[in-house]
């Protein structure tokens, strides 16, 4: 188990025979992630004696932000399925019959009032195994399309939280509650002073921030490289560009950074909130979280929809925010051609950037993790004192 110290010690008298315990279960992306560690934060503030304890993969992300965040995770060894024929499907059967194992030695030990699923690679097997053994299973899903995972385990479900109603179509209705994503507190509570100092920036000059997803994005990173002069030499921006990390090391060679003096070149952000302070306008792809963070945080965005994505939510989610005037869309294989143009239309008309901010906070839930919680806590209790 990947452990906390802070967060043990910190629950070390409290496992009490009544207390709620809770496994979540979500992997692979931030956008599985960073809601399943949002709807735990809110758990701990509804209920102080609540035991929560994650599971995920060691080789993703979750096995890092998820101790940073304060929670203990363990694993189990699981990936994706490829669609086209690899070395890697080979090993699938092998990887899915000792995943539903682990997963049945986790639920078996860790004896959890209920399970949640926030989707990814590992919700699978642990929500598969929590609904074969009668423990309640609630779903949490973040895109107008519902991932695969979460899709097969629907039927199972005693509650299902959506943030689209696009989704509701693919679950049992009377199961549903419209919630919204759940974000993260931290996001809005930030010194924006204090911001524009840990990132060695200025207010008076307008900040572009990029984000690719936690993994990057190719073609973002492809059209920031070609116009990166045009940027931050001709419109004089000062640039947060997040590349991802399989991407930043060929990135730092063809660019070479040291030669553009307001840019910040990083392969991973760990201060979203600082980051979101200092923008001005958000360049990023369009899942659900993301969206959900620039409504919460009420940022102006240029969304490029990823076109490699089940169902073509991403698309979707972007859609719903431009019709709202709360962003702009740009199609992926445009990125290159329009990037430039579009960003100097609108990081410099501050009156436009109003509004989109405006539009952007109108479509915030920032109550969503309360309202996940406490229905979760209240479907315990139903189950404790039927």
């Amino acid at each position: 188990m990947h452990k906390n110290a802070n967060h043990i010690s910190s629950r070390s008298g409290s496992a009490a025979g009544n207390s709620s315990r809770i496994l979540i279960a979500a992997g692979g992306t931030g956008g599985h992630v960073y809601p399943a560690i949002a709807i735990a934060d809110a758990l701990d503030r509804e209920c102080e004696d609540a035991q929560i304890l994650f599971v995920g993969t060691k080789n993703h992300m979750e096995w890092e932000a998820v101790p940073r965040a304060g929670h203990d995770i363990t694993s189990i060894w699981i990936s994706g399925f490829h669609r086209r024929l690899t070395v890697k499907n080979l090993l699938f059967p092998v990887k899915l019959a000792t995943s539903l194992v682990q997963s049945l030695r986790i639920i078996s030990s860790f004896k959890p009032d209920v399970v949640i699923s926030c989707g990814g690679y590992a919700a699978g097997p642990v929500g598969w195994v929590a609904a074969r053994k009668g423990i309640p299973l609630v779903i949490q899903e973040q895109n107008s399309f519902p991932g695969v995972t979460n899709r097969l385990l629907g039927k199972h479900a005693s509650l299902i939280f959506t943030a689209f109603r696009d989704a509701g179509g693919f679950f049992p209705q009377d199961k549903i509650i419209l919630a919204g994503n759940p974000t993260r507190k931290s996001l809005t509570s930030v010194d924006t002073d204090q911001a524009y100092e840990a990132f060695g920036l200025t207010p008076d000059i307008p900040t572009l921030l990029i984000l690719g997803g936690s993994g990057g994005a190719r073609s973002i990173n492809e059209a920031m490289a070609k116009h990166l002069p045009t940027l931050h030499d001709e419109m004089q921006l000062q640039i947060i560009w997040q590349c991802g990390e399989r991407y930043y090391d060929r990135l730092r060679e063809d660019i070479h950074p040291e030669n553009y003096d307001h840019l910040l070149l990083t392969d991973f952000l760990h201060d979203m909130p600082e980051a979101y302070a200092v923008a001005d306008l958000v360049i990023s792809r369009a899942g659900a979280l993301s969206c959900s963070e620039l409504a919460l945080t009420g940022k102006p965005s240029i969304l490029v929809p990823s076109p490699n994505v089940a169902g073509d939510h991403q698309t979707k989610n972007a859609k719903s925010m431009v019709s709202e005037g709360a962003a702009e869309l740009i199609a992926d294989d445009q990125l290159e051609e329009t990037l430039a143009g579009l960003v100097g239309r609108l990081i410099t008309d501050r009156q436009q950037l109003k509004k989109m901010q405006k539009a952007a906070l109108k479509l915030a839930r920032p109550e969503a993790s309360e309202t996940i919680a406490t229905g979760i806590l209240e479907l315990i209790q139903k189950k404790k004192h039927p």
